[in-house]
């Protein structure tokens, strides 16, 4: 364990990624935290297989030509008077929507294969038996979101499109951070917060019925992977000092401005643009005069509302302190979060998954339902 770490709880205590020696301690083999139990044995509650066709079949049909996936008021570009001057025919409209979908799930694809790695990257550094255990299902959960959204892509559009360098960059940085801390704020906090939000809010208004279960399923998965952060708060933020939470708190701010700016900034979808033979700077001149629209920018705020999941993980773990406030202030009410509670957006989804799994799972056994945390 290092100071760089910052660990307030043994069952967090970690080792550096080629200390396998320490692994082999033999005091290490009779400490077991049993804070994340109640998790790792609610998996086979929630179990799913993206193969098999009695939990999701690909195959089933959808008029990509005809059909927008999505309203198209989720689509923010399509706020411009340009583009939407531009875009006027029909076809070409829902065209330019499917692809602007292709591009979130693309980064939900990307995000889902970083959530894989990082999770493996715990099971090296973790020394509780009970974190890496939890540490090395959560592997397996996300390699099985890897190879559904791949499976969705491939039936609907054929491929992915490259990761965004702003998602990319972040991804990289928080994999390969020696620092716990810095792993599980950024990805089980933040990147897994912006997943349960994006989720919830496309399982509202996807119109492809594929692509609905699919979020209900992976949500099923990921309801679960954001308590694991939770559990880190609660242990670790109360014992802070001033610097250290100073540390983290600036290391949340910076994970969340990355995030916020590859969904929102159309800098992050020249392609796109380009591909319709929109020019890009004319785009990006528009969004700015969209962001100075008060009554656009509030509507902004309704299509960008999956921030609210992020921020509200951050504000109910006691991350955020009047240093940072004002910041988060600019996105969502942090009152109107605070007087909501715990329920996070997606947990009524995940669990009428949950229910539907087990009756796949369990034909013959009554199983109550529960997102599970300490």
């Amino acid at each position: 364990m290092t100071d760089k770490n910052i660990t307030k709880d043994a069952m967090y205590d970690a080792v550096a990624p080629d200390d396998f020696e320490s692994m082999l301690e033999l005091d290490r083999y009779g400490n077991r935290s049993s804070a994340f139990d109640k998790i790792i044995s609610a998996t086979h509650d929630h179990f799913w297989d993206p193969l098999d066709k009695a939990y999701i079949d690909f195959d089933e049909p959808f008029d990509m030509e005809n059909q927008p996936l999505v309203p198209e008021d989720l689509v923010i570009a399509l706020s411009t008077d340009y583009v939407s001057n531009h875009l006027s025919d029909p076809k070409q409209r829902t065209r330019f929507i499917n692809q602007s979908v292709l591009r979130s799930f693309s980064s939900i694809l990307h995000g889902e294969q970083g959530a894989l790695n990082l999770s493996a990257s715990l099971c090296h550094v973790l020394k509780d038996q009970g974190a890496q255990e939890y540490a090395a299902n959560q592997t397996r959960e996300e390699a099985r979101h890897v190879t559904a959204f791949a499976k969705y892509i491939k039936a609907r559009w054929g491929k992915p499109v490259e990761c965004g360098p702003a998602l990319k960059s972040l991804l990289v940085e928080i994999i390969a951070a020696p620092e716990v801390y810095k792993k599980i704020i950024g990805m089980q906090m933040l990147v897994e917060g912006l997943a349960m939000g994006a989720f919830a809010t496309f399982f509202k208004e996807i119109h492809d019925p594929l692509g609905k279960k699919l979020l209900q399923l992976v949500m099923t998965d990921e309801a679960f992977h954001h308590k694991f952060g939770k559990i880190w708060a609660d242990r670790t933020v109360p014992k802070l000092s001033p610097e250290e939470h100073a540390i983290i708190e600036d290391w949340a701010a910076h994970c969340f401005q990355t995030l916020l700016f590859n969904l929102v900034s159309p800098h992050q979808q020249l392609d796109l643009y380009r591909e319709f033979g929109l020019d890009p700077d004319k785009v990006v001149e528009e969004y700015g005069q969209i962001m100075t629209d008060d009554l656009r920018r509030e509507h902004m705020k309704e299509q960008t509302n999956i921030f609210r999941v992020l921020v509200k993980t951050l504000l109910n773990a006691g991350i955020i302190t009047d240093r940072t406030k004002a910041f988060y202030a600019m996105y969502v009410d942090l009152e109107e979060l605070k007087a909501e509670g715990d329920r996070m957006v997606g947990d009524d989804i995940a669990e009428e998954g949950i229910r539907h799994l087990q009756a796949i799972n369990f034909k013959d056994r009554a199983v109550p339902v529960t997102i599970a945390a300490e």
